[in-house]
């Protein structure tokens, strides 16, 4: 039971750190394309969702 919880957290922890890299990914498209707060909500869009797809895949 303790080993589940614990892999859970660790799980969670992990999961943040895919909005602070679609952020990056975003401004560095915002910034190829000439576009800076299109690219920097769209990547901060496709960190949100891959965080999501993560918690519920992620078993």
């Amino acid at each position: 039971m303790v080993k589940k919880v614990v892999r859970r957290r660790a799980r969670e922890d992990n999961s943040g750190i895919f909005i602070p890299a679609g952020a990056l990914l975003g401004l560095g498209y915002g910034a190829m394309t000439g576009n800076w707060a299109a690219g920097v909500l769209t990547g901060l869009g496709l960190g949100f969702l891959v965080m999501a797809i993560v918690k519920v895949f992620g078993k």
